[in-house]
């Protein structure tokens, strides 16, 4: 099995920082792209940041400037500066892998809470 496991949401004020850290594990041979996704209360779910195997990132407008996504080999992180309450929400992990069998997975987290208020 592989699962990938977010920590670090919880309560911030608006203005103030968080780091999401998202760890693979099972059976992989390689991790292409890892990415977080966002979904707000009463919206549908959207792209906040990715980064490839190589290391092209690429951001949502609203958190450009603000986010920065890294990796290494099996772990993806969200630093979140600057957070505003219209960050609120669940955020998700997400990865695409190759298995040693040579398939491929798109497997989600669990999904961390992060709220953004005074």
């Amino acid at each position: 099995q592989v699962q990938v496991v977010e920590s670090g949401g919880g309560l911030v004020q608006p203005g103030g920082s968080l780091r999401l850290s998202c760890a693979a594990s099972g059976s992989i041979f390689s991790i292409n792209a890892m990415g977080w996704y966002r979904q707000a209360p009463g919206k549908q779910r959207e792209l906040v940041a990715v980064i490839t195997s190589g290391g092209t990132t690429n951001y949502a407008d609203s958190v450009k400037g603000r986010f920065t996504i890294s990796r290494d080999k099996v772990t993806v992180y969200l630093q979140m500066n600057s957070l505003e309450p219209e960050d609120t929400a669940v955020y998700y992990c997400n990865a695409q892998i190759t298995t040693p069998t040579a398939r491929y997975l798109e497997v989600w987290g669990q999904g961390t809470l992060v709220t953004v208020s005074s």
